[in-house]
């Protein structure tokens, strides 16, 4: 057995730490019945957090099915660690830092649920409790923090995709720790919270086209340029995708997942998921078609990867519209959000960013389009009381979808800026990329001892790494 360092002790010691810390709170008293609870509503809510949290292994096979290989079981994990990590995380004070008490509309105050104190005690409100701005809820606190939590625990993960094949793991790890705290709950108090400043400006944001995949984009982008190219982009070798099958798998789960992703945005078992429920399957099946038919009219052959790759987009850009947009116009939402995406992937590969499963061009970029979007198609006629301003294209004007710009501006510059910063940060005090030799070699085995070989998991009873020539060469 190695020596082990103190860099490799103290993620085990910080967890122990947020364990002796949870000894000492006291017990918190479940609010059993209320009011304005609804028992139809907790059903549902129940069933979209559980949708929610399917997405998570979901996006773990969509990627893990398309890198090489040599790093399959790496890229896996990296997305569903995050429910480890962020899952912890929320409840000792992710919940609070997004939903506590604002300080100035930038970001809640951590002690206000700590380790998740008041949560599950706390009357169904948000915001403050005599203000003007409180959002009443149908549904128990702690449902809704739980819901949230979800929301939390895939941003990271999104990230993944951008930097795989050469981010250390570990370091990846205090990545979801700092992105959590300082890009994520930041965000997700701006927009969600009825004290948050672009929830009081006006911009709409359903379920997380700024929250969670602008700022996912945003992220990957910082990654993929801090972490600079891999050895086969500079080299322009071509990588073939480990699985496709394992791709659709994880297009069907997203897509399910999503469901709960957007239609329980709405919060309850009402019209407004329905509706919500309905553009985001029209949305994602434009998407997917426009993506795979506009390869087609180019000269390509239609093509799994397209398809999947184009529904996933439709997704992204009807999350931030989903409860504002009427059906019909879902549709241009998702063929608007699939060809725009596609244009940034082509033109993507012809410059030197490394952005691995081009997380940047589908989500970063089809957020955006779907907070611009929104702008243009946002209608009252959905009964979604949110609605204040109408669309450009449904009202004339173009108040409100100036509102959006700005908003998408703030949250692009603050989501860019801080991931850059939190990984030269991390590249400061740990190695942020593995070696040449390790990445040659492949995550998988490098940093896990593990193997994805012609289907099979493979873990050496030895503890060491060492192939033989033909399972080397089958392997690469």
């Amino acid at each position: 057995m190695s020596k082990v360092t103190a860099k490799q002790i103290a993620p085990f010691l910080v967890l122990a730490l947020v364990a002796i810390g949870a000894l000492f709170i006291k017990p918190d008293v479940v609010l059993g019945t209320h009011e304005q609870y609804n028992s139809a509503d907790i059903a549902w809510i129940i069933v979209a957090t559980a949708l929610v949290f399917l997405m998570t292994p979901g996006l773990a096979f969509f990627y893990g099915g398309m890198v090489h290989r040599k790093n399959v079981i790496s890229t896996m994990i990296k997305s569903v660690v995050a429910a480890g990590v962020v899952g912890v995380l929320w409840v000792v004070v992710g919940f609070s830092l997004a939903f506590g008490e604002s300080y100035g509309g930038f970001i809640g105050d951590p002690t206000t649920y700590l380790f998740f104190q008041g949560v599950l005690s706390g009357a169904p409100v948000l915001g403050p409790g005599a203000g003007e701005t409180a959002v009443k809820l149908t549904i128990p606190l702690g449902l809704f923090a739980i819901f949230q939590m979800m929301f939390a625990i895939i941003t990271p993960g999104l990230v993944v995709g951008a930097v795989a094949e050469r981010i250390r793991f570990t370091s990846y790890i205090l990545f979801t720790v700092l992105f959590s705290l300082l890009v994520y709950a930041p965000l997700a108090h701006w927009s969600w919270s009825p004290e948050g400043f672009l929830f009081k400006m006006g911009a709409l944001d359903f379920a997380g086209g700024t929250v969670v995949h602008i700022s996912a984009g945003c992220a990957a982008l910082a990654g993929a340029l801090v972490l600079k190219r891999r050895k086969s982009h500079r080299e322009h070798r071509e990588i073939p995708p480990a699985n496709v099958p394992y791709v659709l798998i994880g297009t069907g789960l997203l897509w399910f997942g999503w469901f709960g992703f957007n239609a329980g945005s709405a919060l309850g078992a009402n019209a407004l998921s329905v509706s919500a429920f309905a553009t985001t399957n029209t949305a994602a099946a434009a998407a997917g078609l426009a993506w795979m038919f506009f390869d087609v009219s180019r000269g390509k052959k239609p093509s799994v990867l397209g398809f999947c790759i184009g529904a996933v987009v439709g997704l992204v850009a009807i999350t931030p519209a989903a409860g504002f947009v009427s059906i019909p116009h879902s549709i241009i939402v998702g063929m608007v959000a699939a060809i725009v995406s596609n244009f940034a992937v082509y033109y993507k590969q012809k410059s030197s960013l490394d952005d691995t499963l081009d997380v940047f061009p589908c989500h970063g970029i089809g957020g955006m389009v779907g907070m611009l979007l929104t702008g243009i198609f946002a209608t009252k006629a959905i009964g979604n009381t949110s609605v204040t301003e109408e669309g450009w294209f449904i009202s004339g004007s173009a108040s409100f979808f100036l509102t959006q710009v700005k908003a998408m501006a703030i949250v692009v510059a603050y989501s860019f800026i801080v991931s850059f910063l939190i990984f030269k940060f991390i590249n400061f005090i740990l190695p942020l990329r593995v070696s040449e030799e390790e990445e040659e070699i492949g995550l998988d085995a490098s940093q896990h001892n593990e193997k994805y070989l012609q289907g099979h998991l493979i873990i050496p009873a030895n503890g060491k790494v060492k192939e033989s020539l033909i399972e080397a060469e089958s392997y690469k």
